[in-house]
């Protein structure tokens, strides 16, 4: 096998094969889930790495025709299945493969296990892949939705009541969201007569015959766009869409959070710019100036109202989560600072590289950092920022890993963090768009403020004495719940796996996925020319430079 097309296929199928088998073989050996999830997922790195060596090499493009039905208009069953992979979906599909193996060192010992987790978490990676992948916007939808159901389920997993209420709000908001995306589908279909994704923009283009000119304007494409950027800004947690995340990071088991920070709300983000990009495309919005000043000013409400909310947060958990819903706000401004049409060829250019290196990042460091307070957590039951108090010395490395990622989501060079930025600062100001740098200025004082807190209890505030930890323990009990059932410890079905730490405190998996993150996020840093270059193919496809 040496056609690097069907590496796409195999991306996605193998996951969702691997999710059965392991629900096949749990019936009569409980304990097989994690193998068999780390041969899948060591397999899935594999193709993850050949896709990229063919994408990044001399290929630039893969595309599988799925059926080989062709394009519309080729023939007159042609439907227009395709798989695509570029240097954005090569990106998306690395990172994924890379977060999926360590979510699986982390829940090794800390939990959650069990066949029925291995199971969701393996049909999780497959439509993170498919949605990565997929060349028709139909077909994203019901990859969003493999992504979805397997998100509900793996926030239930904790079995505790507000684990519960949190999925059933998150299957409910979700749910909105994608049929809100599936309507602008729907009105897309109306008004080109295709779901293919490269014959989308031609058509919208005007670029067939049987088409009058651009399409730009046609109030069943405007709607269609209207409803498609609400649906993702949904599943992207874009404020005021945001409410469902909160809650499901809180109270999902920490290794699920660990998953779902990292990579769910981070598809969502892609999805959006993928459909900007290459089906809309940026004379869609030089058509319509209003769409893209509405994308980056709800945008810039989402970035500083995530900061804000995360500033008045007590819990660890909420604090990332509300920060999350202002770093995704960052991806999407710096997708509307990329199409504006007072943005030329530099500001767009820059606007979408810094897109794309938070993208990344923000997984990197959010997986992290979400370790790191599991890691804490396990350690000290340390819940709560006040219950940081004095832990960097009592767990220095564990610690030391969460001061770093947090540095590196205030944007202090020379991480991640202060790259994503400093290409979408460049971008807006070559856009003429001052007042965004403003907006992302007041961002970063909010993100100083509750990461200076981490650092304070942290570092400058000593540990409650016994009595002071014995008066001041939380009266909430739903986080021991989630211990329970991250440890697997117990279950009434058979499934759980029974392993036990011989050491206390956090398993070495968690402190090496922490660390692991932090040096790659500063690493990543030091990367700006790398991502420039490896993205310039896609750059010029969707720019027209």
């Amino acid at each position: 096998m040496t056609d690097p097309t069907v590496a796409p296929v195999l991306l996605i199928a193998l996951p969702i094969v691997a999710a059965a088998v392991v629900l096949l073989a749990g019936l009569r050996w409980p304990r097989s889930g994690w193998p068999i999830s780390l041969v899948a997922l060591v397999l899935e790195g594999g193709l993850a790495a050949w896709l990229a060596s063919a994408v990044f090499g001399d290929s630039g493009r893969l595309v599988h025709e799925l059926g080989a039905y062709g394009r519309p208009g080729e023939n007159e069953f042609a439907v227009g299945i395709e798989l695509v992979a570029d240097a954005l979906s090569a990106t998306m599909v690395g990172l994924i493969a890379l977060i999926a193996l360590s979510v699986l060192a982390v829940t090794r010992r800390a939990g959650p296990r069990g066949v029925p987790f291995y199971a969701a978490y393996l049909m999780l990676i497959g439509g993170l892949m498919g949605v990565s992948l997929t060349g028709d916007v139909f077909n994203l939808f019901v990859f969003l939705e493999i992504t979805g159901i397997a998100t509900y389920t793996l926030v239930a997993s904790n079995r505790s009541a507000p684990a519960a209420v949190a999925a059933l709000k998150y299957l409910i908001v979700g749910t909105t969201g994608a049929s809100l995306y599936l309507l602008g589908v729907g009105y897309l279909l109306m008004a080109t007569g295709t779901l293919n994704m490269a014959d989308l923009a031609a058509t919208l283009a005007g670029e067939p015959s049987f088409v009058d000119g651009p399409m730009y304007t046609d109030p069943l494409v405007l709607a269609s766009f209207a409803f498609i950027a609400t649906g993702l800004f949904v599943k992207a947690a874009i404020f005021p869409l945001h409410t469902w995340q909160p809650g499901a990071y809180d109270e999902a088991p920490d290794g699920v959070t660990v998953a779902i920070s990292a990579l769910v709300s981070t598809i969502g983000a892609y999805a959006f710019l993928r459909i900007s990009l290459s089906v809309f495309t940026p004379a869609f919005f030089e058509a319509t100036p209003i769409v893209a000043t509405v994308i980056v000013t709800v945008a810039s409400v989402s970035v500083v109202a995530g900061s804000a909310l995360a500033v008045m947060q007590s819990r660890i958990k909420r604090t990332f989560a509300y920060s999350s819903v202002s770093q995704f706000g960052l991806v999407v401004l710096a997708t509307g600072i990329a199409v504006h049409p007072d943005a030329g060829a530099s500001a767009a250019e820059a606007a979408l590289i810094g897109a794309v290196i938070h993208l990344v990042g923000h997984a990197v460091v959010k997986g992290g950092l979400f370790t790191a307070a599991m890691g804490l957590a396990l350690d000290s039951d340390a819940r709560t920022i006040d219950d940081l108090a004095g832990l960097g010395r009592q767990s220095p490395v564990l610690s030391a890993a969460m001061a770093l990622l947090g540095l590196t989501l205030v944007g202090v060079p020379p991480a991640v963090g202060f790259l994503g930025k400093w290409y979408i600062v460049i971008g807006a100001m070559n856009a003429d768009l001052w007042p965004v740098a403003v907006v992302i200025l007041l961002s970063t004082v909010l993100t100083l403020a509750y990461v200076a807190r981490l650092f304070e209890q942290l570092y400058f505030t000593p540990a409650p004495s016994g009595d002071e930890a014995g008066a001041e323990a939380p009266a909430d009990t739903s986080d021991d719940h989630a211990m329970a059932a991250d440890g697997g410890n117990s279950a009434d079905d058979g499934t759980e796996e029974h392993l036990s730490d011989p050491t206390p405190g956090a398993p070495f998996g968690v402190v090496a996925v922490a660390v692991g993150a932090a040096i790659l996020a500063i690493l990543l840093g030091f990367a700006g020319a790398e991502f420039a270059d490896a993205l310039e193919p896609f750059v010029t496809e969707v720019l027209g430079q």
